[in-house]
């Protein structure tokens, strides 16, 4: 299991993602070290490591031999739960580590606690990478996007081996530099929070379809299919397509509609949420999606609200009685409403990692993660190579609603997009990803909004003053004292 040479990289945690990343790494001729606190996942990865063309990957049982197993300047990747046990982890192994060494973290990590992290270890002259690491675990073994942040020299130290074991696509590797301090891990979290948004528009699309257009699970497979050879052409879509043709092999129907509709999370769509919150950057479809998980997880609530609510007149069988559906164009308005609402969704995205950029000064290249994003992430799609070149346009695009070939799209788009919700809400079915979508839209394009009453209201019950349209600077109105004089005056007057 040892290795008379040392190793050029090391991978310390051997769950499903560290086993596939460090046979990929194998896998590209690069020696590679791993360890893991229970001995049982080394020998397993090890044994794959043999029965899958025999990698140079070398198995450790201890923290010491397996960093000294290492080459100088030494890396380390580290891919177990965040938080805590990534402490303890870099606990164990920097106590055999020198200056100059780094440690790369590929877990789903909060931006702060990488940030703290690199303090830390600056502090023993070490250095210290957060890498976002997308792709699942068919990703990690065959090429993922990555997303790494924090030391540029830790990064050089293996730009070599990234760029190689990283996703391929026609403009290069899928990982790039991201930033300073924890960018990487900000960015795959927002990479995470647009999956949310995506995930629940194709589950709002697949619900208008089945309910309102009656499809069969195979004419959704077809329908799917369908769209993934076009402008939706995405993994998403692609492994739709595939669930609605499982057969559930404990029945004699499809696998899907044995599901129990509660959706589970890890957190980072809620984390991107906060920060949208924290940074007043408007994320209304992420936030949509991530209250549609909440709620998933209110089963036995929503089954006694069904059941209340039916008593009291309203029922879902109702839902499709005496409609008369044009299938075809139903599915085609569908479409065009799932690919705008998702435009709506990457826009907001973007705008959230736009935003942290210039709050930490760590000059994001918006155009450049759309790239890294096309091949092995859960959200590659045929547009974002639209999106990379709109921001190449444009590097200071202000949204991308706005950019003009995105902007033409959606014109197109809106009355499908409009006939899509109106059926959905005249029906009762719930779709707030995509209306969240078109109120976005709709808000943001108008020039005047009814903000203005807000704003008089603010003023009138916390006196927080207004500005003018006509006149520069702040005011403030006696709301309360003219409106009492105005009925005064009007009781005399009658």
């Amino acid at each position: 299991m040892e290795s008379a040479a040392l190793s050029r990289i090391g991978l310390a945690g051997l769950a499903v993602m560290g086993q596939n990343l460090a046979l990929n790494i194998g896998e590209k001729g690069f020696p590679i070290s791993v360890y893991n606190r229970t001995a049982s996942k080394v020998d397993e990865t090890v044994s794959r490591a043999a029965a899958e063309g025999g990698l140079p990957l070398f198995g450790y049982r201890s923290p010491q031999d397996f960093v000294l197993s290492l080459s100088r300047p030494r890396s380390i990747i580290i891919l177990v739960k965040a938080g805590a046990p990534v402490d303890q982890t870099i606990a164990a192994l920097s106590h055999f580590m020198d200056p100059g060494d780094a440690i790369i973290d590929g877990g789903n990590e909060w931006y702060e606690n990488t940030e703290r992290r690199i303090r830390e270890t600056a502090a023993r002259g070490m250095l210290y990478l957060g890498m976002g690491v997308s792709g699942g675990e068919d990703g990690a073994r065959n090429g993922p996007s990555l997303m790494p942040g924090g030391s540029l020299q830790a990064y050089r130290n293996i730009e070599d081996i990234l760029t190689r074991v990283a996703a391929q696509v026609d403009d290069g590797p899928c990982v790039t530099f991201v930033g300073e301090g924890g960018a990487g891990n900000f960015v795959k979290m927002v990479h995470n929070g647009i999956e949310y948004g995506d995930m629940q528009l194709i589950a709002e699309a697949y619900d208008v379809l089945r309910i309102v257009g009656g499809l069969s699970n195979a004419e959704l497979a077809e329908t799917f299919a369908e769209w993934n050879r076009g402008e939706l052409e995405s993994f998403l879509i692609e492994i739709t397509a595939d669930i609605f043709g499982v057969r559930d092999e404990h029945g004699d129907a499809e696998l899907v509609d044995k599901i129990l509709d509660k959706t589970g999370m890890k957190g980072t769509g809620k984390w991107t949420v906060q920060q949208a919150a924290e940074l007043s950057v408007a994320a209304p479809t992420i936030a949509a999606s991530l209250d549609c998980r909440y709620l998933s997880g209110l089963k036995e609530e929503r089954e006694a609200a069904a059941k209340a609510l039916d008593q009291a007149g309203i029922s879902s069988d109702d839902f499709s009685k005496d409609r008369s559906v044009d299938k075809e164009r139903l599915i085609d308005d569908v479409r065009q409403a799932l690919y705008a609402s998702k435009i709506c969704s990457y826009a907001q995205g973007m705008n959230l990692l736009r935003a942290k950029s210039a709050e930490k000064a760590w000059n994001l290249n918006l155009g450049e993660l759309a790239r890294i994003w096309k091949g092995g992430c859960i959200i590659r799609a045929k547009f974002l190579d639209r999106i990379k070149k709109a921001y190449e346009r444009n590097p200071r695009l202000a949204n991308l609603i706005v950019d003009p070939e995105f902007a033409k799209e959606m014109v197109q788009r809106q009355a499908a997009w409009r006939r899509v919700v109106g059926l959905a809400v005249q029906a009762g079915i719930s779709t707030p990803g995509m209306c969240a979508s078109l109120a976005y839209f709709d808000t943001y394009r108008r020039a005047r909004l009814p903000a203005n009453l807000v704003q008089a209201q603010r003023d009138y019950f916390g006196a927080h003053t207004y500005e003018r349209i006509d006149h520069p600077g702040s005011f403030h109105t006696e709301w309360s004292k003219i409106a009492r004089q105005s009925k005064t005056d009007a009781g005399i007057l009658n």
